[in-house]
């Protein structure tokens, strides 16, 4: 059992809740939560040490407080949320080197949790039906999160082979869904409107969010090294999650799907990134055999289920002056490019 656990990334929902779990358990003794600013939610009995782990300066942390489980929930998900591309990249990738560095110089460490993500497979049109964990990515990870998060990865094998006596465990998670959620994906269901891509019905796995914090604390207090993916059961098509939502979907040409996101960031309905756009266009899904074979883990929430506990935290569908701010755009979009 953990006994002085440090979690990256308190100030977002995401590793407040997991290190709030944590807190909660009477078997660990100490959770520290990291962060460059202060968490927008209350921590409970986590203690919050302000601390930027791009700084050689987290070691002195890990040093100080004897902590034996770091737990890594830091990776940003959007440009947006890191104040640009740039800030995002040396947040997931530069942060997450100086955090494996500082932890290769702790002797009492003893177990390393990664919160990644299923966008490590990226999306492509030869994809597979479902990716295990042994398989490579089909498609060019070009920028955004799929690329960081295969950086990531990568530096954290490299951990693994360095230090044989840590348990690293590697969580590629499907997207998380839930009322507490916000998030890229969520945003985009929440508009009045949903643009999608004409002739393609990209297939999504979600993980409800209390799977999520679930799986993390389940990794946290076991040892369970490898990698694992995580997925509620089943399968939704995106047109079977926009009929479920009962909201109007707007189909436009995969030329246009650039300027469409213009517009939507343009007028912060959602944050898009390219790989996000990929993904709504092919869809992506893994194979979770051995989430329950060797990681011991079986989700509360299907896709389905987790996807209908987000829908009814929404409002109605109604078409609102945001819908016809995106409906204008995405015309005079179609109509500059048809010029």
């Amino acid at each position: 059992m953990a006994q002085v656990v440090m979690v990256t990334g308190v100030s977002r929902d995401a590793g407040a809740r997991c290190a709030r779990r944590l807190a909660a358990d009477p078997g660990v003794d100490t959770v520290i939560g990291i962060d460059v600013g202060p968490p927008r939610a209350e921590l409970g009995r986590v203690r919050f040490v302000r601390a930027d782990i791009r700084n050689p300066v987290i070691a002195k942390v890990i040093a100080g407080e004897d902590v034996d489980t770091v737990v890594h929930t830091g990776v940003v998900a959007t440009p947006g949320s890191a104040g640009g591309r740039s800030s995002m990249k040396e947040i997931n990738v530069i942060g997450t080197m100086q955090l494996l560095a500082a932890c290769q110089k702790a002797p009492g460490l003893s177990k390393l949790v990664v919160k990644s993500s299923t966008t490590v497979y990226g999306a492509g049109p030869r994809d597979p039906a479902m990716f295990t964990e042994e398989m490579a990515p089909r498609a060019i990870h070009q920028t955004g999160l799929s690329k960081d998060a295969v950086e990531v990865e990568g530096y954290v094998r490299g951990f693994a082979r360095r230090r044989p006596d840590v348990c690293v465990t590697t969580l590629r998670m499907a997207n998380w869904i839930g009322p507490q959620t916000d998030s890229p994906i969520t945003r985009y269901f929440a508009m009045p409107v949903v643009p999608t891509v004409f002739g393609y019905d990209a297939r999504l796995q979600f993980l409800h969010e209390d799977d999520g914090v679930e799986a993390i604390h389940h990794a946290t207090v076991t040892d369970l090294p490898g990698t694992f993916n995580l997925a509620g059961d089943g399968v939704l098509s995106l047109s079977q999650a926009i009929r479920r939502l009962g909201r109007p979907a707007l189909r436009f040409p995969s030329f246009t799907a650039a300027s469409t996101a213009a517009v939507v960031r343009r007028a912060r309905l959602a944050d898009f990134s390219p790989d996000q756009i990929t993904f709504l266009t092919y869809g992506r899904a893994v194979d979770t055999t051995r989430m329950r074979s060797e990681f011991g883990f079986e989700p509360k929430y299907t896709t389905a289920s987790a996807f209908d506990d987000f829908r009814a935290s929404l409002g109605p569908g109604a078409v609102t002056i945001a819908s016809r701010l995106v409906t204008a755009g995405l015309n005079a979009g179609l109509g500059a490019l048809r010029g």
